[in-house]
């Protein structure tokens, strides 16, 4: 049984500004190396925004440590997020409605969107072949409700991306409540798909409730994204102040009988900070990880 504990994300501007990384962590290299020699585990948001590169995954491939692990996120058209018509290439982008500004999957052919997915399963080869890529997060947005036709579309996606594991993650408070709960946990486990376990901002419907459960016995994943609700639901400002939260050390204790739970049942626990905000990640996943005596 292994845990492994990391931030989403190691470039995020805030925390180049926090001074965390070391004066002479000029470039993109050197300040992977850095994060690599700290952390086993990072998690990729810039795929979300943008499709990665297959020169990108061979870069991070080079750069890590033998048993380094990235999870990626799915780019956002591959959730049915609003995608920036701008993130497309061009030969996408000549396949989108005139004059839009952003597109959704059923906006575009199906041929086209399956180039998209296409896309993002080639880029990520190197790092498939390397050993180092742990799960594709399919983050579904918040209009993504407990219904049979979206059960199907969580299938879908994993029938695209037959070679990776994909993990899911809801941002709808139904999907794991009462009698919808259950039926969403019996369906990951007959699947074998695992369920992102949730620490997250409390009383609005994208709030998931702090469910704690294994649905696929290779890997568990408990993704935090703080307590922030003044800037939770807030317009305007960017992802990183929307997670702007520094846990505790109370609530770091509080968190592992979760980790623990999850690593009874998994071969491989996955723990990311999503509280990116400045060096808000990094110091509680170094908090969190001496509590799990794992330095």
């Amino acid at each position: 049984m292994a845990i492994l504990v990391g931030t989403a994300s190691w470039t995020d501007k805030t925390l180049l500004e926090s001074g965390w990384y070391p004066s002479d962590a000029k470039t993109a290299e050197a300040r992977l190396a850095y994060y690599a020699e700290r952390f086993p585990l990072v998690e990729v948001d810039s795929t979300y925004y943008g499709l990665p590169s297959e020169r990108n995954a061979v870069l991070w491939a080079e750069r890590t440590p033998k048993n380094f692990t990235f999870n990626v996120k799915a780019f956002s058209l591959m959730t049915g997020h609003p995608t920036r018509i701008a993130a497309l290439p061009k030969d996408v982008r000549d396949a989108a409605p005139e004059d839009a500004k952003t597109v959704r999957p059923g906006d575009l052919p199906a041929s086209v969107v399956d180039h998209v997915w296409e896309i993002f399963r080639s880029a990520l080869m190197p790092l498939h072949s390397a050993g180092k890529l742990g799960c594709i997060l399919m983050q579904f947005p918040e209009w993504f409700l407990p219904k049979d036709s979206n059960r199907e579309r969580i299938l879908d996606a994993a029938s695209r991306l037959p070679d990776y594991r994909i993990a899911v993650e809801f941002r709808r408070g139904d999907w794991l409540q009462g009698a919808e709960g259950e039926r969403t946990i019996a369906f990951l486990t007959k699947h074998k798909l695992p369920l992102v376990c949730l620490d997250m901002p409390q009383g609005f419907a994208s709030s998931v409730a702090p469910v704690t459960a294994v649905t696929a016995r290779d890997l568990a994943i408990l993704r935090l994204h703080g307590h922030n609700k003044e800037t939770w639901k807030k317009r305007g400002i960017t992802a990183a102040e929307r997670f702007n939260y520094l846990y505790s050390q109370k609530e770091l204790s509080g968190l592992v009988p979760r980790v623990r739970a999850l690593e009874e049942k998994a071969r491989e626990t996955h723990v990311v900070f999503n509280n990116c905000y400045r060096d808000k990640g990094v110091i509680n996943a170094t908090q969190l990880s001496g509590l799990l005596g794992l330095e």
